[in-house]
C-alpha cells in the first residue's frame, strides 16, 4: 500500500528570510512569489520561525506602518514543521489542527529543505475515483489481504470508498476498512461488508 510521503510532494526552491530581514521587503516577497508565508532561518538555514500574511498586517497595525521592522520581531515562533519522511496525511492534519496554510521541511537538523503548502495537499487528496479503486483493490484487498479479486466488490465516488461483498471473518473485515482508510485521497469508508465467522478472540457486542 502506498503512503504519501512529505518529500514526493514538497517544493524544493524556497523564499527564506533571515532574522533582520526588514517586514517591508517580506511583504514585497510575499506579493512578489505570491505565497501567504514564509520561513525565517538562521545562519545554519535552521528555521527559527514562519511569518504569515496576517502577522506582518497585525505588526503594521500595531506600529502604525512596518518602519524598522523585521522578520525576527513578527515571526510566530517555534514554528511548526514536518520531516520529508512524513506522511502527507500526518502533515495535512498538523495544517488543519493549526489553522495554518504552509509547513516547513526539514531535515535531522532542523534544517530547512522545503516546504509544503496546503495546495501541494489538496492535489494529493484529489486523486481520481479509478486511482483510488486500483489501490484498494490491488495493493489492499489482494496484495496485502491475500483476498480474492471477486471476494469484495469496491466502488469509489468523491473519494468515498465503498466496500461489498462477503469475507471469512470479522477481523478481515476490521483490517480491510482500517487499511482503506489509511489510502491517499479516501475521504470516508462506507463498510457493507459481510463475515460468516467471528475471528478467534473476538465476540459480538
Amino acid at each position: 500500500m502506498k503512503r504519501r510521503r512529505v518529500g514526493s510532494v514538497m517544493t524544493d526552491e524556497v523564499v527564506r528570510a533571515r532574522s533582520g530581514t526588514p517586514a517591508a521587503q517580506l511583504t514585497r516577497w510575499l506579493r512578489e512569489y505570491d505565497i501567504s508565508g514564509l520561513p525565517v532561518v538562521d545562519a545554519d538555514d535552521r528555521v527559527i520561525g514562519v511569518v504569515s500574511a496576517t502577522d506582518l498586517a497585525r505588526a503594521g497595525r500595531g506600529a502604525a506602518g512596518h518602519g524598522d521592522l523585521t522578520a525576527g520581531a513578527v515571526m510566530s515562533a517555534p514554528a511548526r514543521t514536518v520531516r520529508a519522511d512524513d506522511s502527507v496525511v500526518r502533515a495535512a492534519r498538523l495544517m488543519s489542527a493549526s489553522g495554518i496554510e504552509r509547513l516547513p521541511v526539514v531535515d535531522e537538523e532542523a534544517r530547512l529543505i522545503g516546504m509544503l503548502t496546503r495546495r501541494d495537499v489538496l492535489r494529493i487528496f484529489a486523486r481520481a475515483d479509478a486511482e483510488i479503486r486500483e489501490e484498494v483493490s490491488d495493493d489492499i484487498l489482494v496484495r496485502a489481504l491475500w483476498l480474492s479479486p471477486t471476494s469484495v466488490a469496491v466502488s469509489v465516488h468523491d473519494g468515498v470508498v465503498t466496500l461489498g461483498g462477503s469475507l471469512e471473518n470479522s477481523g478481515q473485515v476490521a483490517l480491510a476498512v482500517r487499511m482503506t482508510r489509511q489510502v491517499d485521497g479516501v475521504t470516508a469508508v462506507v463498510n457493507r461488508l459481510t463475515y460468516r465467522h467471528e475471528a478467534p478472540g473476538r465476540q459480538r457486542a
